[in-house]
C-alpha cells in the first residue's frame, strides 16, 4: 500500500539485507526472530500427493508456523539468494535481479510465493512480485511522486486532498513490495514507522478541522504494525467526535492472510465503523485462506471492498477481470475500484492504455451482474485526483430525447422527462400506461400489460 514521501533525515545502504535488518530490529518486541525454516533439505522428499504451491516450496515447515503471520514476516524473501532456491531464474535472469534490486529491494512473503507456477515465466503472482529489469531500463519514464502528495502533506504523514477526507501514512513497511507500488519511492529509504509525536500532530490537526469526516489508514501497509499499536492509533481516532468512518489500506488479506487473526478482528469489532480496502490482482489471489480472511473481517463487522490495478500481462483483458470480480463476490468482497496504474517510475512495463480499461469495463457490463463491474479511475497527475472513466453509452442528447447504445451495442431512443416541464399545464398527459408503452415500444422490448387490477403495471421480458 501507499506511503508518505516524507523520508528520515540519513538514508541507509540501497541492499535488501539492510532493509530486512531494519524490519526485524523495529519489530523485535512482538516478531522475535526465529529460525528460518525456508531452506529446503535436499535429502527429504516432499509429499507424493503435494507437488506443487505450499507443499512444493516450503513442504518441511510446520502449520503451526505456516499460519502464523509473525513467522511468514520474519521469513519473507528478500535476497536473490533466497529466491533462487525457490524460483528456477537462468543466469541471465539472476544478474538482471541483481542490478534492480540494489534501486528497488524484493520482498515477497512465502505465502504468497507459494502461489507462483514456477514453471510458468508469465505467472501473474511472479510478475507482481519477482523483480523484472525493465524497471530501471524503463525507469527514466513516469514521476518519483505522481500524485503529488507531497505537496497536499498538511503535516508529516498526512495527505489531505479531498474535504472532507485524509490519508494517515503510518509505516512505509509492507509484508510484500509489489512491482507496480505507487509508493514504490520510498523503497531507497529503509524500513521506518511514525513516532509517537509525529502521529499525535497528525491527530491534532484532525482534531482542529472539524470538516473531516472519513480518515485512511495507509502506508507502507499498517497491518505491518501490531494490533496493539493500531488500537492505539484507531481508538485516538474514534475519540474525535466529527470523524464518521475509519478506512484501512491494506494488501495483508493477500500476500499475508495469516495476518487476519482473531486477535485483529476483535479489536477492530470494538471501533467501527471500519471499512477495509484491498487489493486482490488476479483471481489466482483468491484462495481459500484469503477468503476466509475476509470472512473473519466481515464477521466482525467491517466490510471488505477491493481496488484492482490495470497491469499489463497480469489482468488487461475481459475474462480475468470477470472471473477475479466475479471470485471476488463469491468471498463477499465488494470490486470496488479497477486503477489505471499510476504514471510511477520504475513501473512503465505494466502500466496499459486507458482505452483497455474502458473496453474492459464495456465487456463487463451486462456480462456480469452490476455488483461484479468496478468503477474505473485514473488517479490525475499533480494530485488532481480520481477520474471515473466508463464507455461511452450517450451517442445523442437534446432537451427532448437521448440515443443510448446499450451492453449488446443496440441503439434505443429514450424520452429526457426533464421535457415535461416545459409542457404548459393545460395540456393533460396521456395515461400512464400509455406512456410507458410507447417508449417500450419505441426500444423494440417486449412488453406485457396486465389485468383491470394492475392496468399501470408494465412487465418488461427480460
Amino acid at each position: 500500500m501507499k506511503t508518505s514521501s516524507v523520508a528520515p533525515k540519513s538514508q541507509p545502504s540501497h541492499t535488501t539485507e539492510k532493509v530486512t535488518t531494519v524490519i526485524c530490529t523495529s519489530s523485535e518486541p512482538e516478531e522475535p526472530p526465529g529460525k528460518s525454516l525456508l531452506v529446503k533439505n535436499s535429502e527429504e522428499e516432499p509429499p507424493s500427493n503435494t507437488a506443487t504451491g505450499r507443499y512444493r516450496f516450503f513442504w518441511n515447515v510446520p502449520d503451526s508456523s505456516w499460519k502464523d503471520w509473525k513467522w511468514q514476516f520474519r521469513n519473507r524473501i528478500t535476497t536473490l539468494e533466497q529466491l533462487v532456491k525457490l524460483v528456477p531464474l537462468s543466469n541471465e535472469e539472476q544478474t538482471q535481479i541483481s542490478s534492480v534490486i540494489k534501486r528497488y529491494p524484493l520482498s515477497i512473503t512465502p505465502y504468497y510465493l507459494s502461489l507462483i507456477n514456477p514453471d510458468d515465466p508469465n505467472d501473474p503472482i511472479r510478475k507482481q512480485a519477482v523483480p523484472c529489469i525493465k524497471e530501471i531500463t524503463m525507469s527514466s519514464l513516469g514521476l518519483e511522486d505522481p500524485l503529488a502528495e507531497k505537496e497536499d502533506s498538511v503535516v508529516p504523514g498526512l495527505v489531505h486532498r479531498y474535504p472532507d477526507r485524509v490519508l494517515m501514512v503510518l509505516t512505509d513497511i509492507c509484508p510484500m513490495l509489489c512491482r507496480h507500488c505507487t509508493r514504490k519511492r520510498e523503497w531507497r529509504h529503509g524500513a521506518w514507522t511514525r513516532t509517537d509525536s509525529e502521529i499525535e500532530t497528525m491527530l491534532d490537526y484532525l482534531r482542529r478541522n472539524t470538516d473531516i469526516r472519513d480518515v485512511i489508514l495507509s502506508g507502507g501497509d499498517p497491518l505491518t504494525l501490531s494490533t496493539g499499536t493500531l488500537e492505539t492509533i484507531i481508538s485516538k481516532i474514534r475519540a474525535i467526535k466529527h470523524i464518521e468512518i475509519i478506512r484501512i489500506g491494506t494488501r495483508f488479506p493477500v500476500v499475508l492472510p495469516q495476518r487476519i487473526d482473531a486477535e485483529l478482528c476483535n479489536m477492530l469489532s470494538r471501533y467501527g465503523p471500519i471499512w477495509l480496502n484491498t487489493h486482490f490482482n488476479h483471481p489466482n489471489e483468491v484462495t481459500p485462506e484469503a477468503a476466509a480472511a475476509c470472512d473473519h473481517l466481515l464477521r466482525a463487522g467491517v466490510p471488505v471492498n477491493n481496488q484492482t490495478v490495470l497491469l499489463r500481462g497480469i489482468n488487461d483483458n475481459v475474462e480475468i477481470q470477470t472471473r477475479l470480480c466475479q471470485s471476488l463476490l463469491k468471498a463477499k468482497v465488494r470490486p470496488y475500484y479497477l486503477f489505471q496504474c499510476d504514471e510511477v517510475q520504475g513501473t512503465e512495463h505494466l502500466r496499459t492504455s486507458v482505452d483497455a480499461g474502458i473496453k474492459i469495463i464495456e465487456g463487463m457490463r451486462g456480462h456480469t451482474s452490476g455488483l461484479a463491474v468496478p468503477n474505473f479511475v485514473v488517479d490525475l497527475v499533480q494530485g488532481g485526483g480520481k477520474v471515473p472513466l466508463q464507455p461511452n453509452y450517450v451517442l445523442s442528447m437534446s432537451e427532448s430525447e437521448l440515443l443510448l447504445k446499450n451492453y449488446e451495442g443496440k441503439v434505443f431512443r429514450y424520452r429526457n422527462p426533464g421535457s415535461l416541464e416545459r409542457k404548459e399545464e393545460a395540456v393533460a398527459a396521456p395515461p400512464v400506461s400509455g406512456v410507458v408503452e410507447s417508449l417500450l415500444a419505441d426500444a423494440d422490448l417486449p412488453v406485457k400489460v396486465k389485468g383491470e387490477a394492475n392496468a399501470d403495471r408494465i412487465i418488461i421480458r427480460s
